[in-house]
């Protein structure tokens, strides 16, 4: 039996608004938003149309806040790896590297070279105030050539390399200093199990050291660990006089280090073997990378979601819409046009979804620092340890690219969702509608 005719049916049915030929027409854009208002009687398909909003923001905004966050993890580390640690290191293979100097002129005259510097690196372990001790990384360096590695000398928050060109000082970083208890100006002793050989076997070698800079890389790894110590005292504590075990060289473009190894093996003038920083660093990149594709495709599912919320309310609506159907086609309403009006009502929560979740991921993640320590303030906890991570502070790194894809994807969602309910109110029998109403 039919009901009473609503007043959308009564205003449909006056001659001033019979439809228009035209696709997306101003008459079918006036039903499309008449049906998404909220009304008494279809307070639970507004409910889930609201739900299936909410889907959607939250995705498309969780989707570009963590995507944010993991490009900024990998520019940070690459940036401040990258920072402290040579492009290419070359090590020789006929012979210890005596000629380090001559060998370092010649890396830096080639093309796409910006700096060569030789290191001699050990293992020790330091100890400051009291009983305080931790492991480090021993990195013998010249004067020059640390004054030359922006990521260390304009990072120095405490004294200065003065000390350090003399020979007569070291720099650590900070949270060394702060775990040992150190300030510019005190005694770091370094322990190697290296040291002279005796009739009574190896003995360590115990020597203190003035601290005459500290620095804050901003990664935590390198600031707790790390000790630059002039290359002759490096040289003459790890019993090397006159050679070093490496030549790290820095170039102009990191991610085309393959097209210098040959100019590089031709300068050198002897056996050398080549490693780049992928190689040395492989298996960090590669589970970063694996990690951001599989957290792309798990929240992804949030929008898929959100977006199968959208099917249940259209086809909630489709049936509760009978009437109106059956009342436009009569009208002479073809069933392309009811296709549109319910395709648009229910792109229209897909379109304003994606909208709010790129406003919300952009705002989060410009302020991302900010709400890390308002949370951690509210809770008492840290929720980003420097000393389980390897930054001190949370990256965002926002990608257009990456950005415009999660939009792509999140519309394509929404728009897929609608065309099966679109389909079967463009398919309702005006005659059944109306007999079963």
């Amino acid at each position: 039996m039919m009901t009473a005719a609503t007043d959308e049916q009564v205003q449909a049915a006056a001659p001033s608004s019979i439809p228009s030929g035209r696709p997306f027409s101003a008459f079918e854009r006036m039903v499309a938003w008449r049906y998404l208002r909220s009304r008494r009687k279809e307070a639970f398909i507004s409910v889930i149309a609201g739900f299936s909003f909410i889907g959607i923001m939250l995705g498309v905004g969780t989707l570009i806040i963590v995507m944010a966050v993991m490009n900024g993890f990998r520019t940070e580390l690459i940036s401040r790896i990258l920072g402290m640690n040579g492009h290419m290191i070359v090590q020789p293979l006929d012979g210890p590297l005596t000629n380090y100097a001559d060998l370092a002129t010649r890396f830096s005259a080639v093309p796409g070279v910006t700096m060569a510097i030789p290191i001699v690196e050990g293992q020790v372990l330091a100890q400051g105030f009291g009983d305080a001790s931790t492991g480090a990384l021993v990195r013998g360096i010249r004067a020059d050539d640390l004054t030359k590695l922006k990521s260390v000398s304009d990072k120095i928050q405490a004294g200065d390399l003065v000390g350090f060109a003399s020979g007569s000082g070291v720099a650590i970083g900070s949270r060394m200093a702060e775990q040992l208890g150190i300030r510019v100006g005190g005694t770091i002793t370094l322990t190697s199990p290296n040291g002279d050989v005796t009739p009574m076997g190896m003995n360590p070698r115990v020597k203190g050291y003035t601290v005459s800079a500290i620095f804050e890389m901003g990664m935590s790894e390198y600031d707790a660990t790390i000790i630059f110590m002039p290359l002759e005292e490096a040289q003459l504590y790890f019993n090397a006089e006159g050679l070093v075990q490496s030549i790290e060289l820095f170039v102009e473009h990191p991610d085309a280090v393959d097209t210098l190894r040959e100019p590089v093996e031709k300068a050198a003038g002897r056996q050398i073997f080549i490693t780049d920083w992928r190689e040395r660093n492989r298996t960090f990149f590669s589970a970063l990378e694996v990690e951001r594709n599989v957290m792309f495709m798990i929240l992804t599912l949030i929008v898929l979601v959100a977006a199968l919320n959208i099917i249940s309310g259209l086809i909630m609506l489709v049936k509760d819409k009978g009437s109106d159907i059956a009342i436009l086609r009569t009208m002479g309403a073809t069933s392309g046009s009811v296709m549109r009006i319910f395709f648009m009502t229910g792109a229209a929560i897909g379109v304003t979804g994606t909208i709010a979740g790129v406003v919300l991921g952009v705002v989060v993640c410009l302020n991302i620092e900010s709400i890390r320590q308002f949370f951690s303030w509210v809770s008492g906890a840290t929720l980003f340890d420097p000393e389980l991570y390897f930054l001190s502070q949370l990256p965002a790194d926002m990608n257009a690219d990456e950005t415009v894809t999660v939009v792509i994807m999140a519309l394509a969602l929404s728009f897929l969702a609608t065309i099966f309910p679109a389909w079967r109110a463009s398919r309702l029998d005006p005659v059944q509608a109306l007999r079963y109403e």
